[in-house]
């Protein structure tokens, strides 16, 4: 929203009207000064010199619009995208959006580009998002380049490709897009469309940490914590999350937890811990995982399976697979919950399908005690597989023994 208002401000800079007084605005908007009815119009949006109002302010962008004038189209899209001063109309907002596009203003492109990705006001189209971004980018819009390469980095609208990715976040970074100097730092520090180079990273998360900035803070304490491409630096990490938590980016308040958990960088607190990870459950998956380990191990709080259960079910259902393995494994030894192995079978696929080495070693055992499922010790093996491919030694020797009978 601050980055919106911000745009907004720069559409209101373009016109600068000779004579800012209300009344004298009014008169001249009345009398067919298109650029005067913009100017008024930005009064009433911003509430200087008037009292503030959206409906007003739309109804002067509307007519200024329809007389020609190209930044009050912009503007009104905006209000019917996010129904200010008139009723939330997407479908409006895309018509508006176009027309400004039309005319040259990639503001409106890379706009209409975003509905056309959300399906808002139009119906849904990848390629469509695409090619307006990258109208957008090549006309020097950094957010259209910065969605560009979002698109790139994910494939929507264009086969994955992560070094035209890392091109198009370069330049959003270049023009201050500083979303686009963190995904960009991503792509440095997992060596995804170039060199893998832990010192970029950090130099580009730190862009997005400095100043009032919080968005490179959690990444940036991620690389201290770890010691990539830097010394390693508990208490340095545990500062940078604190500044992501405070600014209430979830990862820093459930990263922050964790040393508080282990002691990492500040003192052993597990009343702290379960404070932060309570925080960062309402919007990280993750965090909802490890406060639920709290729960089951009595730290921090009062041993409670049943809300382990409640915290594993939220994990599991926002995309933490390590959540769904544990969630399992509560239904499998019937703690918090009647036991189950059918619905343990459930939730550690869904949790080796997420890539969780210990939920697909989990399934396989199921498989060969025909536990929940029928027993069948060739599709044990394979999830025994699964599980050694991921990293689980027991795994890989649960695989062997069955190998080798």
């Amino acid at each position: 929203m601050k980055k919106i208002i911000l745009i907004i401000g720069l559409l209101f800079s373009v016109i600068v009207a000779k004579d800012m007084d209300p009344k004298k605005l009014e008169s001249s908007c009345n009398n067919g000064d298109m650029d005067a009815c913009f100017s008024l119009g930005k009064l009433y949006y911003t509430g200087k010199g008037v009292k503030q109002d959206y409906q007003k302010a739309a109804e002067l962008f509307k007519k200024s619009c329809d007389g020609s004038s190209r930044f009050s189209c912009l503007i009104l899209a905006d209000l019917y995208r996010d129904g200010k001063g008139v009723e939330q109309n997407y479908q409006k907002a895309a018509k508006l959006y176009q027309k400004s596009c039309n005319n040259g203003e990639m503001y409106g492109c890379n706009f209409l580009g975003k509905l056309y990705a959300t399906g808002k006001g139009v119906r849904q189209d990848y390629q469509k998002a695409f090619k307006l971004y990258q109208e957008a980018c090549e006309g020097n819009n950094v957010d259209g380049c910065f969605n560009l390469g979002f698109s790139y980095a994910y494939g929507k609208g264009a086969e994955q490709n992560y070094q035209k990715a890392a091109e198009s976040y370069q330049k959003a970074c270049n023009g201050d897009n500083i979303m686009g100097c963190v995904l960009l730092g991503h792509l440095h520090r997992n060596g995804y469309g170039v060199e893998q180079n832990y010192q970029k990273a950090l130099e580009l998360y730190q862009k997005g940490c400095d100043g009032d900035y919080v968005v490179g803070c959690p990444n940036l304490g991620v690389l201290y914590e770890n010691g990539y491409g830097v010394e390693q630096n508990y208490q340095k990490a545990a500062e940078l999350y604190q500044k992501a938590c405070d600014g209430d980016y979830m990862l820093g308040c459930s990263n922050l937890g964790v040393l508080y958990r282990d002691g990492k960088g500040v003192k052993q607190n597990y009343h702290k811990a379960t404070k932060l990870l309570q925080k960062a459950c309402d919007g990280n998956a993750r965090a909802c995982t490890l406060l639920g380990i709290l729960y089951i191990k009595g730290q921090g709080v009062k041993q409670d399976y049943q809300k382990a259960t409640e915290l594993f079910k939220k994990a599991c259902d926002d995309g933490d697979s390590n959540g769904c393995g544990l969630f399992g494994n509560l239904y499998y030894k019937g703690q918090g919950v009647k036991q189950d192995y059918q619905k343990a079978a459930e939730l550690f696929k869904k949790a080796c399908d997420g890539g969780n080495a210990n939920g697909c070693g989990a399934l396989g055992s199921l498989y060969e005690e025909g536990k929940g499922v029928k027993k069948d010790n060739a599709i044990a093996k394979e999830y025994y597989g699964k599980a050694c491919d991921l990293g689980l030694q027991k795994g890989c020797d649960e695989y062997t023994r069955l190998n080798n009978r």
